[in-house]
């Protein structure tokens, strides 16, 4: 079963808690803090693998979730880091946040840690300085990383062959590369895109047999972005006409069908080297439909064949050799470079605002130090204060009207301001 998109939730681990604790061997003087720090959580991460064709194995998943870190321990013990998990993808998954909609990786070799464990929360023993030399706390575990993914698997191949339904594509890959499509004589045979390696004297390339296009595709209508996905990964779009007109079909306006659905798409498709492959050539009238294109567009590159037959595969095969080989060469001449402008924003890392009388302070910051705060030791409360004050929430609640003693609520926990 070919499966191309799936929706998952990942849950990184959270990390190991720090310990609280001290020395306190009969003979051992001024011991002093020996809290461990907890271990960091484990990360997920997507590792590209090339024997994979289809992303079937996470349809069974709902969510992934990662080990937590082990916590720290007295005696200077800290704690184990939790293991990664690994998923192992297809090459040419893109990754996005649904939420967000923003793209987090796009694997086409390699990997990529999706969502980040959370550090170990730190002992007592990190915490103490000259001026406090036995502090009576430590940090809980960081949380890890929650987020809900869509992976899409986008085919990696050199050739596409786009075209109508029925035009011959799955044919044409069966007879030039090891692939075994299914061909039958009614639409939509292909209803995913398969892969093929061609052989040219000592070169090889790889072929897709993308589904079927038909209008309207760009907005949806029959196998539509799931056809067209695909495409934008190929190097070289090889269109594949019925010039035999087998079913009645005009080669003109089947041609401008797909131009039509690709510039909709993505113009871009268009710039990328294209060629005309006019199939059924051994049918009554092609060579009459053939005349009339190339009347049409004089410009285009055309290779007559008969797939059926075996008859023009040759030349074809040597020119889309030849133009795979071209556009591998003007990739590897560009240099990417990347320029980045960092700007500073006076920007807050949190927002308050009143709902209901009570005043409410939000920040992905703020909640993770408050996630790590152990709120059973008065010196973390007291840490927990300062770092606030020190980030402006003080200073900002004033600002806004709080008064002393009005209610604060930091998640799903409330407390009492203090000027």
């Amino acid at each position: 079963m070919f499966v191309d998109e799936v929706v998952i939730k990942l849950v990184a681990g959270k990390g190991g808690d720090g310990c609280t604790s001290f020395r306190r061997e009969k003979f051992v003087a001024m011991g002093g803090p020996n809290g461990g720090n907890g271990g960091r959580g484990a990360s997920i991460i997507f590792r590209t693998d090339k024997s994979l064709k289809t992303l079937i194995d996470l349809k069974v998943k709902k969510i992934i979730k990662a080990d937590k870190g082990i916590n720290g321990k007295g005696s200077d013990q800290n704690g184990a880091n939790a293991e990664d998990v690994i998923i192992k993808v297809p090459e040419g998954t893109v990754v996005t946040d649904t939420k967000t909609g923003k793209l987090i990786c796009d694997l086409t070799s390699g990997e990529y840690v999706v969502a980040h464990g959370g550090r170990g929360g730190r002992g007592n023993r990190a915490f103490a300085t000259h001026d406090n030399p036995a502090p009576k706390m430590s940090e809980l575990g960081e949380p890890g990383e929650e987020l809900e993914v869509k992976c899409e698997l986008k085919v990696l191949a050199d050739v596409g062959l786009v075209g109508l339904p029925s035009v011959g594509k799955s044919t044409l890959l069966s007879q030039i590369s090891n692939a075994s499509p299914k061909i039958a004589s009614y639409h939509f045979t292909t209803l995913s895109p398969n892969l093929g390696v061609v052989k040219v004297y000592d070169d090889t390339f790889v072929m897709a047999d993308l589904p079927g296009l038909i209008e309207g595709a760009s907005e949806g209508v029959g196998l539509g972005h799931k056809f067209l996905k695909h495409a934008e990964r190929t190097k070289v779009i090889a269109h594949v006409i019925d010039m035999g007109s087998s079913e009645g079909n005009d080669p003109i306006k089947d041609y401008e069908v797909i131009i039509n659905e690709l510039k909709k798409y993505d113009e871009s498709l268009l710039n990328r080297p294209n060629i005309i492959v006019a199939n059924k050539m051994d049918l009554d009238g092609a060579q009459n439909n053939l005349k009339l294109f190339k009347e049409k567009y004089p410009e285009l590159e055309i290779f007559p064949i008969s797939a059926l037959y075996n008859d023009g595969i040759k030349e074809l095969i040597i020119e889309l050799n030849r133009l795979v080989k071209e556009s591998k060469t003007n990739e590897e001449n560009i240099i990417n470079e990347s320029h980045i402008l960092y700007k500073y924003e006076d920007k807050k890392p949190f927002r308050v605002y009143k709902d209901n009388n009570i005043w409410v302070v939000e920040g992905d910051e703020i909640e993770r130090l408050f996630k790590m705060t152990r709120f059973n030791e008065d010196e973390s409360v007291i840490r927990f204060g300062r770092k606030l004050k020190g980030m402006g929430v003080d200073a900002e609640l004033e600002k806004m009207g709080a008064k002393r003693g009005d209610e604060v609520k930091i998640l799903d926990y409330i407390f009492n301001f203090k000027e």
